[in-house]
């Protein structure tokens, strides 16, 4: 509702003018526009592979490049950058009917060239008769990556899943038996086959299947689109659909699949935007 006006001064004499002044110092103040907050913040990496948390007011509407974007009532909502990201437009339309555009500068990085030699053929050049199941493996996985919730389990933050060296990061261009293959989408842990594997955040678990190329395989649902992928496990102690806190057991370490050696694989995906788990996860633990 607008604000009444003061009444301007009606009596003549010698204050007229201080009167006028005074008058006309309340009508600017009340005119002058208000100063609001920023509509739009972020936290997080701004880099190839990362995850932003944005924060608007409750109740505003947000699209990430287009695409209408899920936001909490507490105005939280979520963008990722892949690999070969350059920005993003994020658009906010406020509750007060305010319009704000941002376009957000994605920092570029350089990739390694990761060599893998020592892999059966049949994992590297699959045959005929095992393309259509990775086909429809491929499938099953992005179906269960679609998935929408309004749990915002990822605000909890991430922990490593388990701790060890590190033989395979996140965009790393691999070459399998000397074969160019696609990017590497996650992070190689290395670690005896056994090991357990702790959830790193909260979540829902929404997959759990043995796939031809990842093996055993658990993905961990953290709400907003936002999940974990768990590959080459040797033993599965999730349940399909079970509600997990950070540091509940998700199974073990182990080399089903395409692999070499026994370790875990940790992807991390925003829907279909494959993301570099190290850039949520603290600084790797030293071993004791």
């Amino acid at each position: 509702m607008d604000r009444p006006l003061p009444l301007p001064p009606s009596h003549k004499g010698r204050g007229d003018i201080k009167n006028c002044l005074a008058f006309a110092a309340v009508l600017l103040l009340l005119c002058a526009p208000i100063a609001r907050a920023d509509p739009v913040t972020f936290t997080g990496p701004l880099t190839q592979g990362g995850l932003v948390e944005g924060h608007v007011a409750p109740g505003s509407k947000v699209s990430v490049d287009g695409a209408p974007v899920r936001v909490s009532p507490e105005g939280v909502f979520l963008a990722g950058f892949g690999r070969e990201a350059v920005k993003a437009i994020v658009e906010v339309a406020s509750p007060d009917g305010s319009r704000e555009t941002k376009v957000l500068a994605v920092a570029p990085r350089k990739f390694d060239i990761q060599r893998v030699d020592g892999l059966p053929e049949r994992m590297v050049t699959p045959p005929p008769e095992v393309l259509e199941r990775i086909k429809a493996e491929g499938a099953m996985v992005r179906e269960v990556r679609r998935r929408d919730d309004a749990r915002t389990d990822f605000l909890a933050g991430f922990l490593w899943p388990v701790t060890g060296p590190i033989s395979g990061v996140y965009g790393s261009q691999r070459i399998l038996n000397g074969q160019p293959r696609a990017p590497h989408y996650g992070v190689d842990i290395a670690v005896p086959t056994g090991t357990p594997i702790m959830a790193p955040a909260d979540g829902m678990v929404t997959m759990i299947a043995d796939l031809y190329l990842t093996g055993w395989t658990v993905i961990l649902d953290h709400g907003h689109g936002l999940s974990s992928v768990f590959m080459h496990l040797s033993e599965v102690a999730a349940k399909d659909g079970q509600r997990m806190g950070r540091g509940a057991p998700i199974g073990k370490a182990g080399a089903t699949g395409r692999a070499t050696g026994p370790h875990l694989h940790w992807g991390l995906n925003l829907f279909e935007t494959r993301l570099d788990p190290q850039l949520l996860a603290p600084p790797m633990p030293k071993p004791e």
